[in-house]
């Protein structure tokens, strides 16, 4: 499990789509193994995502998160040091997004380059869905549920951490904070009480 880090909180995932390649080390793993002894690291399997183009054919889906777990673990990320986990097994990624979707324009979605670009590649599947126009959306659900300062993402993902900035901003412009806000949170956090109490603190760094 991750520790608090002064290098700042590191979020990133990783699609299962079946046992990875020499790409996927080469383009993601092995940054995430220096980075996990940098930084405090959030690294996850991202099942939901897979969904947004695959949710015809998931029977393979629970081999797949498998498969991937243990290469990551192969490749030399330590769960002692990193946090690895499923992102279907922390619901608020979904509370999340399912909140930022009532506000963020179709508009705002319906631009981003990867929108379009992967409806070329992936001519063969019905990608007429919300799942597929919305999972950049999904991402900044992922992004903000952590509050974390490093995305290291592929050049095709960096219009998705500018959608996560402007959809923040648009979610603190529509809704902002009472003023008594952080009192509140003191209170509630006291309640909590003990361990609880102490890994929120670290969480909302």
């Amino acid at each position: 499990m991750s520790t608090p880090n002064p290098g700042g909180r590191v979020l990133s995932g990783m699609r299962p789509t079946g046992r990875l390649h020499l790409g996927n080390y080469h383009g993601a793993l092995r940054n995430w193994v220096r980075l996990q002894y940098e930084y405090e690291c959030y690294f996850f399997i991202a099942d939901w995502h897979m969904l947004t183009t695959g949710y015809a054919d998931t029977a393979a889906l629970p081999h797949y998160v498998h498969e991937v777990l243990i290469d990551w673990l192969a490749a030399g990320l330590n769960p002692g040091v990193a946090t690895l986990f499923v992102q279907s097994h922390v619901p608020e990624h979904a509370e999340l997004h399912l909140l930022l979707s009532m506000i963020t324009p179709l508009s705002w979605l319906e631009r981003v380059p990867s929108y379009k670009d992967q409806q070329e590649q992936l001519k063969d599947q019905d990608l007429t869905t919300y799942g597929f126009l919305g999972y950049p959306l999904l991402q900044s659900a992922d992004i903000l549920v952590y509050r974390a300062q490093h995305v290291p993402v592929g050049e095709d993902q960096v219009a998705h951490v500018e959608l996560t900035r402007e959809t923040a901003r648009r979610f603190n412009h529509l809704y902002g904070r009472e003023p008594d806000f952080e009192e509140k949170v003191e209170r509630a956090v006291k309640a909590l009480g003990g361990r609880n109490t102490t890994l929120y603190r670290q969480l909302r760094r």
